[in-house]
């Protein structure tokens, strides 16, 4: 190498600018700049925020106006932060007037590290307000990253008022789709509920640790860029353009974040994943991105590690109501909206979508309609960003490190949602091993060891809003303490006559944690007689059903509604307003302890039939305990979960699956006013449902409103093929009752949910569930921690169980139609028709009443009740096989089967009522019949215009029998066993079937 004088003079300018650079970065943190920062005035100042007005000299009228959202842990500057060459200063001169809101920092705002995430969200609400007032028209609401979030969050909070559109970058909606960094959601889920829990609150997160926590997240672009600094700082010319930048960066762009706040985002977003699902809760009020309306414009970093495309995306979904465009560019999370490429593309973007939005512009071609989201499981993670940042040539080598990294991904996503399952289950099974008949177990006590574990967790969710396991368990122990003024102690049945809503559901646990038993009765219902069949002195009634209670001369208790509704039947010693006492007035007697109840004891009473057929059906509380646990368990419920609770209280399914299951998984639970398909569509998203319950044909009404026709959404402007597949949050309906044709309708309506089936006894503890959901009509197989089943051989017309040669009982083969029997526990009554001896000398069994068939699988099958079965000249007929082969029609829509007696012999009968637009032909039932046996097949199948259903949505054979015997006609068809084809049937033939009645 050759010396020479220049060249040291070179090295030594170099080392002595390198040094005074370097003093100057050491003792001012940077390098002093002549950069200012853009005109702003602060024309707002409230607690929780700044409303900054940036150029105000400026007072063109009629220009569009955009509202800027930081994100929580980053400096306001950051829309200013290249000066103008930043996002107000670009926006500025393309004519949007802008204005920022400013969070502050939590540690020098009074009461910052309180803050909550609603508080922010009010905060954009109110300066939304602000802008809208002082400049007259609505705004385009624009927020980076979390900011983004809370745009999407208040536009939905306000249902779009005075937001004309919304602009997002890098603001993940769905993170199940885009983990940073391709972590499992499950594990991820888990880690944040857990800090949310028990570190966020308790450790404020400084800007420091911000600082230092962004920069791990991207290692290698942070020792780069100070690499190059250092490497640069000879030059102070190339270093001073994107000073303000690096100080940002470093130093002065960062602020805390709030404990309460973070607990909310991990909570809410992160371990449930509300923002895609719905159900965010907001001030006590539950908000779902699908009220958006507006236009949508997402930017999405195709190297973002922290708003992952992924999860950008999302928002196509979530907001299934909104047109929604993309503007993808190779740009990480910070490049979105700071740098050089944000300066050449972003902001001329934002800028070109205002002018489209006003109607000025062409829209340009880089902002596109965005696509649905086609999950690859091959997140863009930091690898991608260290191949993109090191070199964009090695894509081959780049392609196949991505296929290898989403195999890794799926083994252990699908390895920890395995163990997080198992994790879940197992101490539910655990608990159920555990009780004996002695053991303290009861609704009531499930609900205070909430409210003891999770106060501020959500519990209900009705008329859209939200109360809390704290507020519930306050309001259940207000009721107890009425209960006990007006003379209830324990082990009182009383009866519970009520619409589904949060004080029906009060009331059943008051009387719970009372010891007391609650008689759950249908409204409308026979309430006379089920007084009398139950023996109950007391009925409490909500202020709808007073006055049928009321008429039935029992004592009647009003709760719900408040204090200040009007009643319709005036107060007396007979009704008596439990709103109007005042609880902390009532003195606790001495003999009062809380949850008294035991396994063995009675907890429920349910009055099901109608007629001659009302029966008492009595439920422990072992029992409700059982189906509780094993609904959870089966369904896989737990706190990410809000249970949409459609079944009644009053039937088995809505206690002891829809309620028993959401208190023991820790769900959320969302109660309906009614079966209202419109509601119903407005609340499942709204409400993030997640689990819908049912009782036999109630989902019918929501298939035939059609509130996802087809799967489809609504064509809109930026879509108009309406191709796109209408989301929603729904993963399972759980029920039962439902017949098979229903069953698949109701999965291709609400694909990719699926059906868990659940089957129940009330005698005894059998439960079993169809959890695969593959079998329609399918009762599945018994739940782990329920009763030992057995099938029987029975003979339906004696009505005895058929034994072989040594007396004992036959078990069933495969598909041969017997009894089913549950294992006795310990303990248990067998006088009323227990079991001894069915199997081995001593052992005792409680029969169901309900007639089964299993398949080679294992599987069961429910073909009837006891009391149903047709016995005809031919011998039994079965009659769950002929609805559910009748239901499987396209053009039907409800059916039952029952037996017209002749003689002395039936024969077996099913009437069915037509789909609206539909036609039903005489051949469409010769082929679906093909599918039983000759024997098995109904005799007569005719047409009736409608059949009535029950409370619980069950279709009454009674109701249709009360109509009438079958008349001949075009709509009556009988079973020609000589030519193995139903005909219509004429007079000649109805004599000959059916005599001369």
């Amino acid at each position: 190498m050759k010396f020479n004088a220049k060249s040291v003079v070179g090295s030594v300018q170099r080392l002595m600018a390198t040094a005074q650079n370097g003093l100057e970065v050491i003792r001012f943190g940077g390098l002093t700049h002549d950069v200012e920062s853009s005109p702003f005035e602060v024309v707002e100042r409230r607690r929780m925020y700044r409303l900054r007005h940036y150029f105000p000299d400026d007072t063109t009228p009629g220009r569009p106006v955009a509202v800027l959202v930081p994100p929580l842990m980053v400096n306001a500057d950051i829309w200013d932060v290249n000066a103008e060459d930043g996002a107000v200063g670009i926006l500025h001169r393309g004519g949007i007037d802008c204005w920022v809101v400013d969070f502050g920092s939590p540690a020098s705002e009074e009461g910052g590290w309180e803050r909550d995430l609603a508080d922010h969200v009010l905060a954009v609400d109110s300066a939304v307000d602000a802008v809208c007032d002082a400049t007259g028209s609505s705004v385009h609401l624009m927020g980076y990253s979390q900011g983004g979030m809370f745009a999407y969050q208040t536009t939905a909070y306000r249902f779009g008022k005075g937001v004309e559109s919304i602009v997002t970058f890098g603001s993940p909606v769905d993170v199940v789709a885009g983990m940073p960094f391709g972590l499992p959601y499950g594990m991820v889920s888990d880690v944040a509920e857990f800090l949310a829990d028990h570190v966020v609150t308790r450790l404020p997160i400084t800007d420091s640790m911000v600082r230092v926590g962004f920069q791990m997240l991207d290692p290698v672009k942070t020792a780069k860029s100070r690499i190059d600094f250092l490497r640069q700082l000879h030059d102070r010319e190339a270093l001073l353009p994107k000073e303000r930048q690096r100080r940002f960066l470093n130093s002065d762009g960062w602020v805390g974040y709030a404990g309460p706040a973070a607990a909310d985002l991990l909570k809410q977003f992160v371990a449930h994943n509300r923002m895609m699902l719905g159900g965010f809760v907001i001030r006590d009020q539950p908000i779902s991105l699908a009220e958006l309306k507006c236009p949508i414009l997402a930017f999405v970093g195709e190297v973002d590690d922290i708003g992952q495309p992924a999860a950008v995306r999302g928002i196509v979904r979530a907001a299934p109501n909104a047109e929604v465009y993309e503007a993808s560019l190779v740009a990480g999370h910070f490049g979105l909206v700071a740098g050089s490429m944000a300066t050449r593309h972003t902001w001329p973007l934002v800028r070109q979508w205002v002018d489209w939005m006003d109607g000025d512009q062409p829209l340009p071609p880089e902002i596109a309609p965005m696509t649905e989201h086609v999950a690859t499981n091959r997140p863009n993670s930091a690898a991608t960003r260290v191949v993109h940042t090191a070199a964009t040539m090695v894509e081959a080598g780049a392609g196949v490190g991505k296929a290898l990294e989403g195999i890794a991904n799926n083994t252990v996503r699908g390895s920890i949602e395995l163990a997080g399952e198992a994790a879940r289950a197992l101490p539910r099974l655990a608990r159920l091993g555990l009780i004996q008949p002695h053991t303290r177990i009861s609704l009531g006590r499930l609900v205070a060891e909430q409210a003891r574990r999770a106060p501020l967790r959500d519990l209900f969710l009705f008329d859209d809003r939200v109360h809390t396991n704290a507020a519930v368990n306050a309001r259940i122990d207000n009721v107890v303490r009425g209960l006990i003024s007006v003379g209830i102690r324990p082990a009182i049945r009383v009866g519970v006559v009520m619409e589904t809503r949060p004080s029906a559901l009060a009331t059943v646990a008051a009387l719970s944690r009372l010891g007391a038993v609650a008689v759950l009765l249908a409204p409308g219902s026979e309430l006379d007689r089920a007084i009398e069949l139950t023996g109950i002195k007391t009925l409490v009634s909500d202020p709808e059903n007073l006055r049928s209670a009321a008429a039935t001369g029992t004592r009647v208790l009003v709760l719900g509604g408040g204090d200040t509704r009007t009643l319709d039947v005036p107060l007396s010693d007979k009704v008596i307003d439990l709103e109007q006492i005042d609880p902390t007035q009532v003195q606790l007697p001495a003999w009062y302890r809380p949850d008294p109840g035991l396994a063995r004891e009675l907890a429920f009473v349910l009055v099901t039939g109608t007629g001659d057929r009302l029966e008492a059906k009595y439920i422990t509380n072992h029992r409700w305990a059982l189906s509780a646990f094993g609904t959870a368990t089966s369904a896989d419920l737990d706190r990410k979960d809000t249970v949409y609770c459609l079944a009644p209280l009053h039937h088995s399914s809505g206690l002891l699956v829809s309620l028993g299951g959401a208190i023991a998984g820790g769900s959320r639970i969302a109660l309906a006013r009614s079966l209202d398909p419109t509601r119903f569509d407005e609340e499942v998203h709204r409400y993030g449902v997640t689990v819908v319950t049912y009782t036999w044909t109630m989902l019918r009404d929501i298939l035939d409103a059609e509130v996802f026709k087809a799967g489809l959404r609504s064509p809109t402007p930026s879509a108009p093929s309406a191709a796109t597949p209408m989301w929603h949050p729904i993963r399972l309906f759980i029920g039962s009752g439902m017949p098979a044709g229903l069953w698949r309708r109701t999965t291709e309506q609400f694909a990719p949910a699926r059906v868990l089936e659940f089957y129940a006894s009330i005698e005894g503890d059998v439960v079993l569930a169809n959890v695969t959901g593959v079998k329609a009509g399918c009762k599945g197989r018994p739940v782990p921690g329920t009763a030992r089943v057995e099938l029987v051989a029975y003979d339906p017309v004696t009505g005895q169980i058929r034994t072989d040669a040594s007396g004992f009982a036959r078990r069933c083969a495969d598909n041969e139609v017997g009894l089913l029997l549950g294992k006795a526990t310990e303990g248990i009554d067998l006088s009323d028709g227990g079991l001894r001896g069915v199997f081995t000398a001593g052992d005792a069994w409680m029969p169901t009443e309900n007639l089964f068939r299993r398949d080679g699988d294992g599987d069961y099958w429910l073909v009837d009740r006891r009391d149903t079965v047709i016995h005809s000249a031919r011998g039994a007929v079965f009659t769950q096989p002929i609805v559910d082969t009748l239901n499987d029609i396209t053009a039907v829509d409800m059916e039952v089967a029952y037996g017209l007696s002749v003689g002395e012999h039936a024969l077996a009968v099913a009437a069915v009522s037509i789909r609206k637009g539909f036609r039903l032909e005489p051949k469409d039932v010769t082929e679906a019949v093909q599918a039983l046996d000759p024997d098995q097949r109904p005799d007569i199948v005719y047409v009736v215009g409608e059949i009535p259903r029950s409370s619980s949505y069950r279709p009454s054979t009674r109701a249709v029998q009360a109509q009438g015997r079958p008349r001949p006609g075009p709509e009556t068809w009988w079973y020609n066993r000589e030519s193995d084809a139903y005909e219509v049937l004429t007079e000649a033939e109805a004599t000959a079937l059916l005599g001369n009645d």
